[in-house]
């Protein structure tokens, strides 16, 4: 199939984009690496009067390090990421997680502003800002703020950088490799100078409509030794409270649930081994 006919507008500023998303509203849809947006176009599954071409805008690529937080550009490519000696230093987990999404090929087009964006409830990078408290950025005829809307535009995200012994881990089960996740986890640990942890983040992903944080379990393993914790026991806890797990033909909410106890437990064990080896 093809695409329904639309507007094709190549902005060369954010200003002039934000300008046309406010004007459009509704009708209007930026498009960045195009990598998820694109296949929904030609199967007719979405449709908009109008695209806004992102390749373009200046000033929404590039990696910036600065008072202990890493600024990613919104346009600035899965690829770079994965590559970049900087953001594999800084923020290991989103260099982890970049792998897992699809091809190189796709990573090559692919945004990190764009995955952001699209929220797909099984994508990695969404489930790493959630878990590393990212901050995203968004830009609109009214100014700049923190919180996205529909007639603004994601300019960048901002991870802040953890210090000290800390481990990072992100495992994903799904059913061929690069496909999307039936059940995820992202994990970050860090530990205190008498080794005990005092900071845990546990992200979870492909088990509802959003990416979600599994607070109890984070709160259970804070203040505890790494070696106090039963990594299975863990997991189990961070999907307890878990409601609106889907139930389809990949999988019924139980067996989403079993995994993805799993994929925490793993994460786990690999994220906390990290930081006691440092």
């Amino acid at each position: 199939m093809k695409p329904a006919a639309f507007e094709y507008h190549a902005p060369a500023s954010a200003e002039e984009t934000v300008a046309l998303l406010a004007e459009w509203g509704d009708e209007a849809k930026v498009i960045a690496g195009g990598q998820s947006l694109v296949p929904m176009l030609a199967l007719r599954l979405a449709a908009y009067g109008h695209l806004v071409d992102l390749r373009h805008v200046e000033g929404l690529r590039g990696i910036e390090h600065r008072d202990g937080r890493v600024r990613i550009g919104a346009t600035t490519t899965q690829t770079t990421l994965q590559r970049s000696p900087e953001v594999g230093e800084l923020i290991p987990l989103l260099v982890r997680a970049t792998p897992l999404i699809g091809h190189f090929q796709i990573r090559n087009r692919g945004t990190i502003g764009g995955s952001l964006a699209h929220a797909d409830a099984a994508a990695e990078y969404p489930a790493v800002a959630l878990t590393l408290d990212a901050e995203v950025e968004a830009l609109s005829v009214r100014g700049r703020r923190r919180i996205p809307a529909a007639d603004e535009l994601l300019t960048a995200v901002t991870f802040p950088v953890w210090r000290g012994p800390c481990g990072f881990a992100i495992e994903e089960f799904a059913r061929r490799s690069r496909g999307l996740a039936l059940a995820g986890a992202a994990v970050a640990v860090g530990l205190d100078g008498d080794g005990r942890i005092d900071r845990c983040a546990i992200g979870l992903f492909g088990l509802g409509p959003t990416p979600r944080r599994a607070p109890e379990a984070e709160a259970a393993a804070v203040g505890s030794r790494p070696d106090e914790q039963d990594a299975d026991a863990l997991g189990r806890l961070a999907l307890a409270g878990l409601d609106s797990v889907p139930s389809d033909l990949h999988g019924s909410a139980d067996y989403r649930r079993r995994v993805g106890a799993a994929m925490v437990a793993r994460a786990w064990r690999r994220a906390v081994r990290e930081a006691v080896d440092g």
